[in-house]
């Protein structure tokens, strides 16, 4: 899903769950290896203030971004899960196209119908090539009629925002307004209620999947209650111009819930427990929906669209892959591209995988060939060339409560 999406943390650093607290309770520490700064690096209009906060800063796909900071990825991440945390994901893309044409163009390029979309509403979509696979995953938003935003993954915008002009036809422009926003996540049970002191907007009012347009600390904004962590929260577009004063402003009006500020290394980790997808790693331009078990943003019936006759193809004849999940039952982490054995065959990889800080164990999402072993059967994952024990599991690993 996007959300920085488009970039592998766990290889980034390496998680060792051996340690831990005078509680008993796991203690990640993390080893960080990274390649050298380079002054060219993109940078976010929040990157000085990353940096005067102390947070580790990594390139990640070309920009300067906040791996973690001085709380540790660990706190980060539980802060979210239980309070509230902020994230600066103004690395993200945004699109926007208009006129006319604008629903037919969205119509041909992405796989959801996008006529169902109200004003204020929005969706996840993925924007395919001609055999399936995902160019990228992308957030659709109906601002009103011939009028859409786009949110696509920080890496893949460029060549996102070609693909979508190249199909223009008609009365219809796209445009490339990435430069003139920030985006910033608020995110956890206590979002809202954190988001709320900062606008006049009745957040209550607005369902998940659906945005408002406001003004949000002072500026104006547009307030989507969307997210990437598995929990409840906004994500807050905002003129570049005005993120540093937005961000001081969440801050302060979270401090009484412990806010923290929380960088990539928890937005993986929170994103891997609710099992929401990364691209190039459960979604890619070689894995289809289908596979990646996001059948439900595909609507054969609503048309043509890019990708239409491969996928029709591929149901007719049964996905050659599946996407599934697992929890590790021997000592080990099923880390990214690790194989994945099914009785004594390779049958796959493991496309996410790492240590659950909030529930305290080792869980992945693995693509194997089908027949997939089901819910409760046992794999394997190859660990340094030794088959370690696993099990499948049901996904997500987290869901919250919506009560």
């Amino acid at each position: 899903m996007p959300d920085g999406r488009t970039q592998d943390l766990f290889p980034l650093f390496t998680v060792h769950r051996s340690l831990l607290t005078n509680s008993g309770s796991p203690l990640i520490c993390v080893s960080l290896s990274f390649p050298p700064m380079d002054d060219a690096l993109l940078k976010t209009p929040l990157n000085e203030v990353h940096r005067a906060s102390g947070a580790r800063m990594v390139d990640f796909g070309g920009w300067d971004m906040p791996v973690q900071y001085p709380a540790g990825i660990a706190a980060e991440h539980m802060a979210v899960r239980t309070g509230v945390g902020l994230f600066d994901v103004s690395h993200m893309g945004e699109i926007e196209v208009t006129g006319p044409q604008a629903l037919d163009l969205l119509e041909k390029v992405t796989c959801n119908r996008v006529a169902n979309l109200q004003d204020g509403q929005a969706h996840y979509t993925g924007l395919l090539n001609e055999q399936g696979g995902f160019i990228d995953d992308l957030l659709v938003h109906r601002v009103g009629e011939g009028h859409y935003f786009l949110c696509v993954n920080a890496s893949n915008q460029d060549k996102d925002y070609a693909h979508i002009a190249a199909q223009a036809e008609g009365d219809v422009k796209v445009d490339f307004v990435s430069k003139s926003w920030a985006q910033i996540a608020v995110q956890g049970p206590k979002a809202v209620a954190t988001v709320q002191k900062l606008t006049d907007a009745n957040l209550e009012a607005i369902q998940y999947y659906w945005f408002s347009q406001g003004v949000v600390a002072g500026v104006p904004g547009i307030l989507a209650r969307t997210g990437y962590t598995g929990e409840d929260g906004f994500e807050l577009y905002v003129p570049a111009s005005a993120a540093v004063e937005a961000w001081n402003a969440v801050l302060e009006a979270g401090k009484d819930a412990g806010i923290l500020p929380c960088g990539l290394g928890a937005r993986n980790t929170l994103r891997l427990e609710a099992a929401m997808a990364l691209h190039g790693h459960e979604i890619s331009e070689t894995i289809t929906p289908l596979e990646a078990g996001l059948a439900w943003i595909v609507k054969l019936d609503k048309g043509d669209f890019i990708g239409r006759d491969a996928l029709v193809r591929q149901k007719e004849q049964g996905a050659p892959r599946k996407l599934i999940g697992f929890e590790m039952r021997d000592r080990g982490i099923g880390r990214d591209g690790y194989p994945v054995v099914v009785g004594d065959k390779q049958a796959g990889v493991v496309t996410s995988g790492g240590p659950s800080p909030y529930l305290g164990t080792n869980i992945g999402m693995a693509l194997v060939e089908q027949p997939a072993p089901g819910i409760g059967e046992p794999i394997g994952i190859e660990i340094r060339g030794k088959k370690t024990a696993a099990e499948v599991v049901k996904r997500p690993f987290y869901k919250r409560d919506r009560a």
